[in-house]
C-alpha cells in the first residue's frame, strides 16, 4: 500500500484521492511549517448539491484551500480541487456535495467540530491560537454548530416553571432565563426583565401550553407576576426563601444597622463595632467557623437590642418555608408579622408590610416547594461563561451557550 493510499484512508475524504503531500516552504521555522495535501476527485461522477441526484457532467473545477485538523501537531491544509457538477434536473451547474466538507467552508466539517468541542471549555482565544485561526472564525464555527446540534426546547409537557434576572452588561442591562426545575433545563432566555420581554415565551407555550402551568417560581418582580397572572390566570406564584431574605438583609438589617451606626456618632469605637458587623448580622451563626466571629457576634447582639430583633426575625421568618400544610404556614406568618410590626423598628415594619401583599405567593411553597437556589447556580455559571468570552456582543450565540451548558437531565 502506497504511503498516499494511506493518506487517504486516515483522511477520509470520501470521492477524492491525494495526488500530492508535502510541507509549506514559506514558514519561518520547522515548529510553524505546515502540511499541505492535494486532493483531486476519483472519476467523473459527483452528487448535486442542491437535489442530491448523481450527476456524470463536470462543469467546471477551482481550487480551494482547506484547513484540516493538525497532523501530529503541525498545522494541515487541503489543496481541494472543487467541482461543480451540470444537474439536468436542476438545469444548471450546482456544487458538488461531499460528506466531508459544507459549501463554500474554509475548513472541514471534522475541523469546525473539533474546536467547537474545544470551544465548551476553553475560550475563544486559547482556540484561536491552538488551532492557528482568527477569533471571529472561532465564533462563527462554534455559533453554527450550536445552532445546528441545539434543538429547540421540548414546551410539550412543561407544567412547572422557575425564572429570574441575570445582568447581561452593565447600566443595568438585563436578561430574563426560564427553566424547568424538575428538567434542570434552560427553556428560553430573552434580553430584559419587564413584561413585554417575556411574553415570546408564553408564545412559544401556546395556549394548550399555558393552560398546563400550574406554578411559576420567582423573586418578587412585580412584572414577572403581572405577566404569569395575564397568561397563566391557574398558576400559582411561588416566591422562595433566598430573595425575600436577601430583600430583609437589604431594606431591614442594613437599614438598621446604618441608622444605629449614625446613632452612635459620639462613641467612635461602638460605632465602629457596628459599621463593620455587616457580614456578621447576614451569615447564619452556623456559617461562622471562627471562635471569634461568633463571640463578636454573641456581644453585638448583647449590646444593641435593635439588631437583635431584626437577627432574630431574620432567622424566625426562615421557618416559614419549613412548612408543608399552608394553614400552620398561615398561622406561623401572622405571628411573625404581629411581633415585626410590635418591634417599633421602621424599616422591619415597612418590610414586614411589602411582604404581606406577597403572602400568597410565599404560602404556595407548601404546595410547590419550588425555588430558584437552581437559578442562582446557573445564574453563576452564565458569569463564568460571560468572562471567558470577556463578554458578549451576539445575543444570539450568548444564549445558545447558556442552553448548551444546560441541556437537561438526560438530555
Amino acid at each position: 500500500m502506497t504511503a498516499n493510499k494511506v493518506i487517504k484512508i486516515l483522511g477520509g475524504w470520501e470521492g477524492y484521492r491525494v495526488a500530492t503531500v508535502g510541507p509549506s516552504s514559506t514558514s519561518p521555522s520547522k515548529e510553524e511549517r505546515e502540511i499541505w495535501v492535494e486532493l483531486v476527485p476519483e472519476g467523473r461522477k459527483g452528487i448535486c448539491g442542491e437535489c442530491g441526484r448523481g450527476c456524470t457532467r463536470v462543469h467546471d473545477t477551482s481550487e480551494r484551500w482547506i484547513r484540516e485538523l493538525p497532523v501530529f501537531g503541525q498545522p494541515c491544509l487541503l489543496l481541494v480541487h472543487r467541482r461543480r457538477v451540470w444537474c439536468g434536473h436542476c438545469n444548471g451547474p450546482k456544487l458538488e456535495r461531499l460528506s466531508w466538507l459544507e459549501p463554500w467552508a474554509r475548513h472541514t466539517s471534522r475541523f469546525a467540530k473539533s474546536v467547537a468541542r474545544l470551544c465548551k471549555v476553553a475560550t475563544h482565544k486559547h482556540v484561536a491560537a491552538e488551532y492557528k485561526i482568527d477569533r471571529k472564525t472561532v465564533k462563527t464555527i462554534d455559533k453554527r454548530y450550536l445552532e445546528e446540534t441545539i434543538p429547540p426546547a421540548d414546551l410539550s409537557n412543561v407544567r412547572v416553571l422557575a425564572m429570574d434576572e441575570f445582568a447581561i452588561q452593565k447600566g443595568h442591562r438585563y436578561a430574563t432565563v426560564i427553566i424547568e426545575p424538575k428538567r434542570k433545563e434552560v427553556l428560553w432566555i430573552g434580553r430584559g426583565r419587564g413584561r413585554e420581554d417575556i411574553r415570546p415565551f408564553f408564545d412559544l407555550l401556546g395556549e394548550e401550553g399555558r393552560a398546563r402551568i400550574e406554578a411559576v417560581a420567582m423573586d418578587m418582580n412585580g412584572a414577572y407576576a403581572h405577566e404569569v397572572k395575564a397568561q397563566c390566570p391557574q398558576a400559582k406564584i411561588v416566591y422562595d426563601l433566598f430573595h425575600v431574605v436577601v430583600k430583609y438583609g437589604r431594606e431591614v438589617i442594613d437599614r438598621v444597622r446604618v441608622d444605629e451606626a449614625n446613632r452612635l456618632k459620639d462613641n467612635k469605637a461602638a460605632r465602629k463595632v457596628v459599621k463593620g458587623s455587616r457580614w456578621l448580622l447576614l451569615r447564619n451563626a452556623k456559617n461562622l467557623a471562627r471562635h471569634q466571629d461568633r463571640v463578636r457576634l454573641k456581644e453585638l447582639l448583647a449590646a444593641n437590642r435593635k439588631l437583635a430583633t431584626v437577627y432574630i426575625l431574620k432567622d424566625d421568618l426562615k421557618h416559614l418555608w419549613d412548612y408543608s400544610y399552608p394553614g400552620a404556614a398561615e398561622r406561623f406568618w401572622k405571628q411573625w408579622y404581629n411581633r415585626a410590626i410590635r418591634s417599633r423598628i421602621e424599616p422591619l415594619k415597612a418590610f414586614a408590610k411589602k411582604v404581606k401583599g406577597y403572602i400568597e405567593g410565599v404560602l404556595s411553597h407548601c404546595l410547590y416547594p419550588l425555588h430558584t437556589s437552581l437559578l442562582e447556580g446557573i445564574n453563576n455559571k452564565i458569569k463564568v461563561i460571560k468572562r471567558m468570552a470577556y463578554g458578549y456582543r451576539d445575543d444570539d450565540y450568548f444564549f445558545l451557550k447558556i442552553r448548551q451548558a444546560f441541556p437537561g437531565i438526560g438530555s
